[in-house]
C-alpha cells in the first residue's frame, strides 16, 4: 500500500491520464509472460526523461518499489512488481528520436519496439540485429534489461553488443549519460553494466543502438529428420566442419506439428524434429556453405534437406518460428520456459534429460533449442487449474536448469533471472559473488527500491 498523499505526488508529475489505480487496471499489470503474478499498487506512465527524474525522487524519499515495464513479454517474472509499489510503463515513450546512418546507429526512447527498428531502416540496408522471438511485441528497454539474445545470437551476439550508450535516472532522480556514439570512450563501462541488470540499478530512458548492414545474400535450409538423436548429430557435425550460420534452430516434432496447424510454414508434421539453418555473408561464401551444410545434413540421414533462397520461400519458416510459443496455447492455456545454457557438447544429453523429466512429471514438454550455441527453451505445458499442475512446472523446469549447471552451463540464455530463478543464484555463484554483486546494486540504489525480490536472493 502507498503511503498516503504519495498518489497524488506522483499524478501531479504524469497528469491524471498517466496513472492508473483502479482494480481492473491493475490487475493486468500484475504479471508478464511467466508463471507469477502481483498487482502493483499505482501504474505510472512518464512520458519525458524529466517525469522519470520526478517519479524516482518521490518513491527514494518514500521509499516507495520502482518496477520498470514494457511490453510484459518477459518469461522470468522481471516486470511481475513483487513487492507492489508502482509500475513505470514506457509505452509512452515509444520514439525513435534519430537516425544516424554515417554513424550507424540510432537513439530510441525503451518504449520502441524491437521490430520497428529494423523496420525503420531496412530500405537503406540496415538492420537493428537482436531478436528475441517476440520482436513484433517486446521493446528495446525490456530488451536492455534482460540483455536479450534471439536466434541469431551466435552470428551478431545479444543485446549488449548492440548498444553503444544511454541516458538513465537514479533513485533520487538524477540523470546520467553513458556510452555514446563512439565505442571504446574512456571511463567505467556503465552502459555495459546496466545492459542485462533487469532493472535493478536504474530507470533507462534513452538508448543509443547499434544499426548493423544487411549480408550480401542469405539462405535458410531446412533439413527434416525422422529422429531428434539425427538432428542432434547435424549439429555436431556441422560444427565440426567449422561452419558458422548465421542460426541454427532445432525443434521437435510437438512443437513442429503445432507450428504448422497454426502457421503453415512448410514443416512436414509427421517428422520428429527439423533443423531450420540459416546462412548469411558474401554470396559466394554463402553458396559455398550452404553444400557444405548440405553434405553435414546428409551424414546424419534426414528425410528431406531443402534450401529456401527467396524471402518469399524464406519468411514462412521464420514467421512459424517466431510464432512458437504463441502456437502452443492452442494446445494449453499455459506454458513455463526455463530457458538453461549447455555447452553445445551437452546437447544431446540436456534433451534427453528433458524428456526423461517430461515422462517423470507427467507433463508435456516441447524442446526448442538455439543449437549453434546451446542456449535451451523446453517449453513446459500445464493447466493452472488441474491440482498441482503449476508446482509440476516449476520442480521439473528447476530440475532442467538445475542440470545445465552441472553441466557447466547457466540459467538463462536470454529471458532473464528475474524472480522465477533467483533461488537458483546460490547454486551458479559463490556467497562472496552474490555480495559483490549486491554491494554494486546498492552503490546506484542503496535504499534497494529498483525491481526488489529480483536477479539476487534476498539476504545476499
Amino acid at each position: 500500500m502507498l503511503p498516503a498523499g504519495a498518489r497524488d505526488l506522483f499524478e501531479d508529475v504524469v497528469g491524471p491520464l498517466g496513472c492508473l489505480d483502479g482494480p481492473e487496471d491493475l490487475g493486468l499489470y500484475a504479471y508478464d509472460g511467466g508463471v507469477d503474478s502481483h498487482p502493483p499498487d499505482l501504474v505510472l506512465f512518464p512520458a519525458s526523461v524529466e517525469d522519470v527524474s520526478a517519479i524516482a525522487r518521490i518513491a527514494h524519499e518514500l521509499r516507495i518499489p520502482l518496477v520498470a515495464r514494457g511490453a510484459a513479454t518477459g518469461l522470468s517474472g522481471g516486470s511481475i512488481p513483487c513487492h507492489g509499489g508502482v509500475a513505470v510503463a514506457f509505452a509512452r515513450m515509444n520514439r525513435i528520436l534519430e537516425i544516424d546512418l554515417e554513424n550507424e546507429c540510432a537513439i530510441v526512447e525503451p518504449g520502441v519496439v524491437n521490430l520497428h527498428i529494423t523496420e525503420a531502416v531496412e530500405e537503406q540496408g540496415y538492420f537493428f540485429a537482436p531478436d528475441p522471438c517476440s520482436r513484433r511485441a517486446c521493446t528495446v528497454g525490456g530488451n536492455l534489461a534482460e540483455n536479450s539474445g534471439g536466434p541469431h545470437a551466435p552470428a551478431y551476439g545479444v543485446t549488449t553488443n548492440h548498444v553503444l550508450g544511454l541516458e538513465f535516472v537514479l533513485p533520487g532522480g538524477a540523470i546520467v549519460q553513458t556510452g555514446g556514439k563512439q565505442p571504446d570512450l574512456p571511463g567505467y563501462d556503465l552502459t555495459g553494466l546496466l545492459t542485462g541488470s533487469e532493472g535493478a540499478i536504474a530507470l533507462v530512458t534513452k538508448i543509443i543502438v547499434r544499426l548493423t548492414r544487411k549480408p550480401e545474400a542469405t539462405r535458410i535450409a531446412l533439413a527434416v529428420y525422422d529422429s531428434v538423436e539425427a538432428a542432434v548429430r547435424t549439429v555436431a557435425e556441422i560444427a565440426n566442419q567449422g561452419i558458422a550460420p548465421a542460426a541454427l534452430e532445432l525443434f521437435d516434432g510437438p512443437i513442429l506439428r503445432t507450428i504448422e496447424e497454426a502457421t503453415p510454414a512448410g514443416y512436414p508434421a509427421d517428422a520428429s524434429a527439423v533443423l531450420l539453418v540459416e546462412l548469411a555473408g558474401e554470396r559466394e561464401q554463402v553458396k559455398e556453405q550452404v553444400e557444405r551444410v548440405r553434405e553435414a545434413c546428409l551424414l546424419a540421414g534426414p528425410r528431406k534437406f531443402r534450401v529456401a533462397r527467396t524471402p518469399k520461400e524464406r519468411d514462412p519458416l521464420w514467421k512459424g518460428r517466431h510464432d512458437a510459443l504463441g502456437a502452443l496455447g492452442r494446445l494449453s492455456p499455459a506454458y513455463y520456459v526455463p530457458d538453461g545454457v549447455v555447452p553445445r557438447s551437452e546437447i544431446p544429453g540436456a534433451l534427453a534429460f528433458i524428456r526423461e523429466v517430461s515422462e517423470r512429471y507427467g507433463l508435456s514438454i516441447g524442446r526448442i533449442v538455439h543449437a549453434a550455441d546451446g542456449a535451451l527453451e523446453p517449453v513446459i505445458l500445464f493447466d493452472p487449474r488441474r491440482p498441482r499442475d503449476p508446482e509440476k512446472a516449476r520442480a521439473a523446469g528447476e530440475e532442467i536448469l538445475r542440470y545445465s549447471i552441472r553441466v557447466g552451463g547457466s540459467i538463462t540464455g536470454g529471458h532473464g533471472v528475474g524472480m522465477e530463478k533467483v533461488g537458483l543464484m546460490g547454486q551458479l555463484f559463490s556467497r562472496e559473488s552474490l555480495a559483490m554483486m549486491r554491494n554494486l546494486q546498492l552503490a546506484f540504489d542503496p535504499a534497494g527500491i529498483l525491481n526488489p525480490g529480483k536477479v539476487l536472493p534476498a539476504g545476499e
